[in-house]
C-alpha cells in the first residue's frame, strides 16, 4: 500500500517539482506513514496493557476482600478456643485445689497438665496476636486501595466538570461529554471540526480544541487518546488520503497537532489513531446514523500509578 501511494505521488508531482524536491517529498511521506503505523501499533499495545491492568486490579481487590474475611473467621475461631482453654485452666485449678491433700503423684500429674495447658494457651495467644497484626495490615492495605480508587473516581468526575466548563460554549453544536469506565469521553462531530472529506480543522473546532488543551495542560496526570472515526461510505482518493482509514488517521493527527500547540501538554501523553468506519456508534444505514459515526473521540484517562504501587506491595 505504501509503494502504491509513493507511485501516485510521483505521477502527480513529477511535472512540477525538481528531482531533489521529489526525493525529499517521497522520503517525508514514507516516514509519515511509518510514524502513523507505529502509533497505531502503540495504541493497540496500550489498550491491551490497560485492559490487563484493570482486570488484575479487580482480581486483586477481590482477593484482598476474601483474605480479610478469612482472617476475621480465624480470629473468631481463636477467640472461642482461648475461651475454652481458660475454662479448662480454671477447672484444673479447682481440681488441684481440691486434691492438694491427695497423693503427691496425682498432684504432680495435674501440675504437668496445668503447665501444658498454660503453654498451649500461650501459643494460641501468640498465634492470635500474629493473626490480629496480619488482619490490621491487610485492613490498612485494603483501605489504602479503596482510598486510591475513590481518589481516582473523584479525579475523573472533576476532570469531566473541568472539560464541560471549558467547552460550555460548544454544547448542542456537535459536542458530547460523558464519563464511562473510569474515563472521560469527549466526542466531537465532524460538523464541528471538518468539512466533508477534509482533515483540516475549522476555526470553530480549533477554538474548542484550544480550550480543551488548556484543561489538559493544567492536569498533567491525564493520558490522552485521540481517535478518528468515519462512516461506512467508501472514500476513494488519489492523493495522500485514499480511503476512510487514511482519512480517520489524518483527522486524528490534525486534532493532536492542535492540542500540542499548548506547550504545557507533553507529546508523550497523547496517542492518536485512526479507526476508520469499524467502530460505529449507530449501525443503521441512515444519513442520521452516518452523521453520528463521523466523529473524533478524545479519551482522557487518569494515570493509575498509585493504585498499581499498592497492588504490587501486596
Amino acid at each position: 500500500m505504501n509503494k502504491i501511494l509513493l507511485v501516485c505521488m510521483i505521477f502527480l508531482i513529477s511535472s512540477c517539482v525538481s528531482s531533489k524536491k521529489y526525493n525529499q517529498f517521497a522520503l517525508d511521506s514514507e516516514k509519515s506513514i511509518q510514524l502513523l503505523n507505529g502509533k497505531n501499533q502503540a495504541l493497540e499495545v496500550q489498550n491491551t496493557e490497560l485492559k490487563g491492568r484493570t482486570e488484575k486490579l479487580l482480581k486483586d481487590v477481590g482477593e484482598l476482600s476474601q483474605r480479610l474475611d478469612e482472617a476475621k473467621r480465624k480470629l473468631e475461631s481463636s477467640n472461642a478456643d482461648n475461651q475454652k482453654l481458660r475454662q479448662i485452666t480454671a477447672d484444673l485449678e479447682d481440681q488441684l485445689k481440691s486434691l492438694k491433700d491427695g497423693s503427691s503423684q496425682e498432684i504432680a500429674r495435674l501440675m504437668d497438665k496445668l503447665q501444658q495447658t498454660q503453654t498451649d494457651l500461650q501459643k494460641r495467644e501468640d498465634i492470635l496476636r500474629s493473626a490480629q497484626a496480619e488482619l490490621e495490615q491487610r485492613s490498612r492495605r485494603l483501605k489504602e486501595l479503596e482510598d486510591a480508587l475513590q481518589q481516582k473516581d473523584e479525579a475523573v468526575k472533576q476532570l469531566r466538570q473541568k472539560v464541560m466548563d471549558a467547552l460550555l460554549g460548544f454544547n448542542n453544536k456537535g459536542l458530547t461529554i460523558q464519563e464511562k469506565n473510569g474515563k472521560v469521553y469527549v466526542s466531537l462531530d465532524e460538523q464541528l471540526l471538518f468539512k466533508t472529506g477534509q482533515w483540516e480543522v475549522d476555526p470553530k473546532g480549533q477554538q474548542a480544541l484550544s480550550n480543551l488543551a488548556e484543561v489538559l495542560g493544567q492536569n498533567p496526570d491525564i493520558n490522552v487518546l485521540v481517535e478518528g472515526h468515519t462512516d461506512n461510505v467508501p472514500m476513494r482518493g488519489t492523493g495522500v488520503v485514499k480511503d476512510n482509514w487514511d482519512l480517520s488517521v489524518m483527522r486524528a493527527t490534525a486534532v493532536t497537532r492542535i492540542l500540542l500547540k499548548n506547550k504545557a501538554v507533553e507529546p508523550r501523553r497523547i496517542t492518536s489513531a485512526g479507526r476508520g468506519e469499524f467502530f460505529p456508534i449507530d449501525e443503521a444505514e441512515t444519513p442520521e446514523a452516518r452523521q453520528k459515526n463521523r466523529r473524533t473521540e478524545i479519551i482522557l484517562t487518569p494515570r493509575l500509578d498509585e493504585i498499581f504501587k499498592i497492588l504490587e506491595s501486596n
